[in-house]
């Protein structure tokens, strides 16, 4: 990521400004009760009983921040753009950048071959979970069924979340019994199942995750020593012999990551880049260009998702943004938006999510300005 550029034009200062004042209605301490016209701290709170509690830490949280960067440059920053807090869903995407080196390290050859043929009994033996797929797992449409570290994956069963542009049916109650359908056939966003795909990653590599991915993406990338990934209190497995814990992809139930917008900016960098980035003055592939491209291909049966990223091709979305912009996106206002018409990444962290598609609108306007005046 380069240095930032010395001036701040006008556009920017206002996108500054409109992000500092539509903070997150998120009390700033999860254990604060909401004021009037706040919202409890997390989602856990959605939850049917006894699933309705953090099962891991929640961390305090600053204000507002983010950061733009267009052709690999800081245009702006706001808040404290170098704090780490915890980030939500944007974890998913972690998972798929993961899965990503494990396909560029040739760990991960075929993402149609079924899960339990490398990593068997973590619970993809029966016959019917046989069939699934890591392409399931990345897209949401794995309809796995069972318990993963004592959370049923039915406790987020008819889940609906604002990206989602399906309407709702009369008949959907989150953590109700759903009949499941054949792996593949339905998507539906749920975090037991996010954590099921994250311990196979775990088997997979045979290592921690928050290992692999600091020496292999965050280290390269120059981020800072901020970050964590943490997981739940029981979350224990053995894998080659060592005890490790399992992480999970997101804050859904406390833990998950914990970044700096400076540190999500690089993520966007390197998928901006098609997965490379300079390290020592000299270019380096850390995640294959084909699996980046393959994160952003629209799932069949949900055109508006790809590989644990949200996708614009409709305009859906982003209005404002082009039909090739994607982004990851957490509980709480967190976003990470990668815009490749405009060679941009731009994160807002703790923004009201009820004013995020005004944000990109202003965050896009403001760029082809730049852009224009730069021609």
């Amino acid at each position: 990521m380069k240095s930032r550029a010395n001036a701040e034009p006008d556009a920017l200062r206002e996108l500054k400004e409109f992000a500092l004042v539509h903070e997150t209605p998120w009390p700033r301490d999860p254990a604060a009760t909401p004021l009037p016209g706040q919202q409890p701290f997390g989602v856990h709170h959605e939850d049917p009983p006894p699933f309705d509690r953090p099962r891991g830490p929640l961390h305090l949280r600053g204000g507002p921040s983010g950061v733009v960067l267009q052709g690999g440059r800081e245009l702006v920053a706001w808040g404290e753009p170098d704090r780490a807090d915890q980030t939500f869903s944007v974890a998913k995407t972690c998972l798929a950048l993961l899965a990503g080196l494990a396909f560029t390290r040739g760990l991960l050859p075929d993402v149609h071959e079924p899960v339990v043929r490398r990593v068997p009994g973590i619970g993809f033996d029966s016959e019917r979970h046989a069939q699934i797929t890591w392409h399931h797992l990345l897209q949401q449409t794995s309809e796995w069924e069972g318990q993963c570290f004592g959370l049923p994956d039915q406790v987020d069963r008819w889940r609906r979340v604002s990206m989602d542009p399906r309407p709702v049916s009369p008949e959907e109650k989150k953590g109700g019994a759903r009949p499941l359908r054949e792996p593949g056939t339905y998507w539906e966003y749920n975090d037991v199942r996010i954590n099921q795909l994250s311990l196979a990653l775990l088997h997979l590599f045979g290592r921690p995750l928050p290992e692999v991915f600091a020496e292999a993406l965050m280290q390269p990338l120059g981020a800072t020593s901020r970050w964590r990934w943490e997981g739940y209190e029981d979350a224990w497995t053995t894998v080659a012999g060592r005890r490790v814990q399992s992480v999970p992809g997101g804050t859904h139930w406390g833990a998950g990551i914990s970044i700096s917008a400076r540190d999500l900016a690089r993520l966007g960098q390197l998928l901006l880049d098609e997965g490379r980035c300079r390290v020592a003055g000299e270019e380096r592939v850390l995640i294959a260009a084909d699996w980046v491209r393959r994160m952003r291909e629209p799932c069949g049966i949900a055109p508006f998702y790809g590989y644990l990223v949200w996708l614009n091709r409709t305009g859906t979305l982003f209005p404002a943004a082009s039909p090739d912009a994607y982004a990851m996106l957490g509980a709480g206002g967190h976003l990470v938006l990668v815009e490749p018409a405009l060679q941009a990444v731009v994160v807002a962290r703790w923004l009201d999510p009820a004013d995020t598609a005004e944000f990109v609108a202003r965050a896009v306007a403001a760029l082809k300005a730049l852009k224009a005046g730069a021609a």
